[in-house]
């Protein structure tokens, strides 16, 4: 893994919020998906974790946002952290698969990662955290690799043609979208594996 990303463990993140306003906005859920690779050369998503996340002192919650998300900031049963220990819930298995890929630093996998990445950075600068795992401004936007590999730049719609499925009514969870977030990267990485295992193939064939 560390070869195949120099240096960096790809750990794919998902968060919902209040907005769009990383400053202003409060930052309601997170989940984070460390991913493995096997002797192949294939990548594999690891367990999830994920919290919820109580909205900071004088945090923005835009009604819209809210609607499209389902969530209840109120809620007692949310059994939300404060910004601070939800960071250390996520961090810990970070940097404990960080350090188990023998790499040196996590890099965020995201659709429309900038925004997921946007969000994470400034809950790390309200904490005053010290031990964020993750690049500061690099990320692997699914996006990008999607409309590469598949045509499709909308997740449901990448996913769908990744081969894998997408129940939209599941969708708008930090969870669920972190999962099918991390399926889609896998399988846009495992598949130019395939094609570099086909290259060496035909190289081994020609060289006899």
């Amino acid at each position: 893994m560390a070869e195949r990303f120099r240096g960096f463990l790809p750990v794919v993140v998902d968060v919902e919020t209040g907005g769009f306003d990383a400053e202003h906005d409060a930052l309601l859920e997170i989940a984070a998906i460390p991913l493995s690779m096997d002797a192949e050369g294939y990548l594999r998503r690891q367990p999830t974790v994920s919290t919820h996340v109580e909205p900071f002192p004088g945090a923005n919650l835009d009604p819209r946002s809210l609607e499209i998300t389902g969530i209840d900031p109120d809620n007692p049963l949310r059994g939300a952290l404060a910004e601070r220990l939800a960071l250390d819930h996520i961090f810990h298995t970070v940097r404990e698969a960080v350090r188990a890929a023998g790499c040196q630093r996590a890099i965020l996998v995201g659709h429309n990662a900038a925004f997921d990445l946007g969000f994470l950075n400034m809950a790390v600068r309200r904490c005053g955290h010290k031990r964020n795992p993750f690049h500061p401004f690099s990320c692997f936007d699914t996006v990008s690799l999607g409309g590469l590999a598949y045509g499709q730049t909308v997740l449901s719609k990448a996913v769908l043609a990744a081969g894998h499925t997408f129940d939209s009514r599941e969708a708008h969870s930090a969870i669920y979208d972190a999962e099918r977030t991390a399926e889609l990267f896998c399988s846009v990485v495992n598949r130019w594996r395939q094609l570099e295992l086909l290259e060496q193939q035909l190289a081994g064939l020609d060289a006899t």
